[in-house]
């Protein structure tokens, strides 16, 4: 039985489909249930068009292994073959085919007719006509010039390229059925906490290429025994008691060090990298979920395709300008937990203070892309022109103020970005609102504090349509559920709503934060009884 959000994920692509040409991208979060999208995706495809015939692709054994094992789960007798040298199968001929890209990318006329190609991790697509991706689907198409591709993923977008709807990208737009958020204050994901940290990595003097800090670079600034010896004994500090810690470290001999450190203070750890063979690799991940293992440390290999939701505290110890870099660690801990309610982030490598919380990361900006303030700066003394990095003017010698130091201070779940302030409620006020943007009326209330507190508005638009219509609905019956509102007269329009709402009990405590211009209320507390969250 799928999750309405994964229903309503194959709802909002098949609306697309007869509008638009083209592929579309769904975006779903990491640990929403991609596999269980894709597998109702092929199932409902090959039930109402026997004929189509599907290819599942991805880049690595495990996401081919995880999408074909949930797919049996989900349609015991699907009809599936997987062709993937890693995993040791090569079948053809089957309606539904789970591939890796490396093992298929030159076989176009072996694979034959595709209608459907679905793309996990699809944000590793090149946005140019090059690269495996591009080049087998073009393949692909030489075959069926009709062939659609459904991208997935929980970050859209790539380093130095943008949205990876930017064109000459594949992908024409964004399906996005839910978001963290949701998918947290649903039940759905295990919120992330977050710590100041000791010790922040000086990642002054590395340089960047193609976006991304120079590996080797990195690995000399930030890889230094002392900053490794700190990070240990301050994770070991903050621990308290938690069974699962994964380290992401800036490369393999960074985190071989780290992994070092952690046996010499006596915490049972490995370290897996790309180079770790495929029997030792497996081996350590068996220890590792069994609780033999306290610490993994790792570069570049346990993003994407590793799975354990019972990782309680994650060490961000490798600095990195990629926000889908970002989000894919982070993601790490997010899944709902046996023990706990929560992951426990640490944040080494000033990764939160340069993306953002999970909830709001900023996309990279395109390959030229012009952003942020001019690098300059002007000398008060002869008014000349200078680059920001400069000490003293160019022109007269004069030396410039010492910059003030940016202080970034991180709150229990700053990492989440949803956690708010709270107002307690003195009155609140209900009326009809009419949209600016879209001219359709909608339902507003506003919680009013003390004089010195804000005003909390916050819109229904209970007359818009789809999703944010059944939303607000919902969440407008709860309200009134919570607040005992007097329902025994018929309201019949928007004004009648507002009239009975405003003879209801007011919650005692909301819980809001600033969303740009605006507040969204992220919960109503009406006492020890009853609270409603958004």
């Amino acid at each position: 039985m799928l999750r309405d959000y994964q229903q309503r994920a194959i709802d909002k692509l098949y609306e697309w489909f007869p509008e638009n040409d083209g592929n579309p991208c769904l975006v779903l979060p990491t640990g929403a249930g991609k596999s269980h999208v894709i597998a109702a995706l092929c199932k409902d495809a090959l039930r109402q068009w026997p004929e189509t015939r599907v290819l599942m692709l991805t880049h690595v054994k495990e996401l081919i292994e995880q999408n074909a094992e949930k797919m049996l789960q989900h349609w015991p007798n699907a009809p599936l073959g997987i062709y993937s040298a890693s995993v040791g199968r090569r079948d053809i001929g089957e309606p539904i085919t789970f591939a890796g890209i490396m093992s298929v990318r030159k076989k176009a006329r072996a694979i034959g007719r595709i209608d459907l190609v679905l793309v996990d991790e699809c944000h590793l697509i090149n946005h140019k006509e090059t690269g495996s991706y591009r080049e087998f689907i073009n393949d692909l198409r030489e075959i069926n010039p009709h062939l659609r591709v459904v991208g997935l993923t929980a970050t859209p977008y790539r380093l130095g390229h943008g949205v990876i709807t930017d064109k000459p990208a594949l992908f024409d737009a964004l399906v996005e059925p839910v978001t963290i958020e949701e998918l947290v204050l649903q039940g759905y994901l295990a919120p992330l906490r977050s710590k100041i940290t000791k010790l922040k990595l000086d990642t002054s003097g590395v340089h960047t290429r193609g976006g991304e800090f120079i590996e080797s670079e990195l690995q000399a600034a930030v890889d230094v025994r002392s900053n490794n010896e700190a990070v240990v004994d301050e994770v070991i500090a903050r621990a308290e008691g938690r069974k699962a810690w994964l380290f992401f470290c800036s490369g393999v001999e960074h985190a071989e060090h780290i992994a070092g450190i952690l046996s010499e203070r006596g915490v049972p750890s490995a370290c897996i990298h790309g180079m770790t063979p495929k029997a030792e690799r497996e081996r350590l991940l068996g220890e590792y979920k069994s609780g033999r293992l306290r610490a993994l440390t790792n570069a570049n290999v346990l993003t994407t395709g590793f799975d354990y939701p019972d990782i309680d505290l994650i060490a961000m110890v490798r600095p990195t300008k990629s926000a889908g870099l970002y989000m894919q660690m982070a993601g790490r801990g997010m899944r709902l937990k046996s023990h706990t309610d929560h992951c426990l982030v640490l944040d080494f490598a000033g990764v939160v203070e340069m993306h953002g919380p999970v909830v709001a990361v900023e996309p990279p900006r395109r390959k030229g892309e012009e952003g942020g303030e001019t690098p300059v700066k002007v000398c008060e003394s002869c008014g000349e022109l200078c680059h920001i990095s400069l000490r003293h003017c160019s022109t007269c010698g004069a030396p410039f103020p010492e910059p003030e130091k940016k202080e970034f201070k991180l709150h229990n779940i700053d990492i989440m970005g949803i956690e708010g302030q709270e107002l307690d409620v003195s009155e609140w006020k209900w009326r009809k609102h009419v949209s600016r943007t879209s001219g359709k009326d909608m339902l507003a209330v506003t919680y009013y504090g003390a004089l010195s507190d804000p005003q909390i508005t916050e819109y229904l638009p209970v007359k818009h349509e789809g999703y944010a219509r059944e939303r607000a609905i919902a969440l407008l019956m709860k309200i009134a559920r919570d607040s005992k509102a007097n329902f025994s007269n018929m309201a019949r329009t928007l004004e009648d709503f507002a009239d009975i709402m405003n003879n209801a009990t007011p919650p005692k405590v909301v819980e809001f934060r600033k969303d740009g211009k605006f507040y969204r209320v992220l919960r109503r507390e009406w006492g020890n009884v009853q609270t409603s969250r958004a």
